[in-house]
């Protein structure tokens, strides 16, 4: 049964998975920091305005939810899916993800968010 409206859900699925695209991100610095690559500025400057562009968003959304008395939880975790428990003004919800369903849902918020960054970041002239 749904217990949720749909803004409320929406608003709280981004906020999840903007959460896992910003750990994603986040590894991804470390392994391009410690890597061995002959040219990591572009890449780490690319990596670092996704994430500065993620952190603005999570911290707008994390304020709605708050005002919404809108919060989720990880619930259970197998090999196979993921619950969580999305609770909003003492209403509770628990909804399955496939793991693979939530790897392509950050997947696509990773590309959103690299567009964005991408137009933020001043080119130098290559002459």
């Amino acid at each position: 049964m749904r217990y949720l409206n749909q803004e409320e859900f929406e608003l709280a699925s981004r906020f999840l998975f903007l959460s896992m695209a910003i750990l994603v991100i986040r590894q991804d610095i470390n392994q391009f920091k410690r890597g061995v690559f002959k040219i990591k500025e572009p890449y780490l400057e690319l990596l670092e305005e996704m994430e500065q562009i993620a952190t603005t968003e999570r911290r707008a959304l994390r304020q709605r939810m708050q005002r919404m008395q809108l919060q989720v939880v990880t619930s259970t975790k197998n090999d196979s899916f993921t619950s969580f428990l999305f609770i909003c003004k003492g209403r509770e919800e628990e909804r399955n993800y496939f793991n693979p369903a939530i790897r392509k849902k950050v997947e696509i918020i990773l590309k959103e968010l690299m567009k964005k960054a991408l137009s933020h970041i001043e080119l130098p002239s290559a002459t």
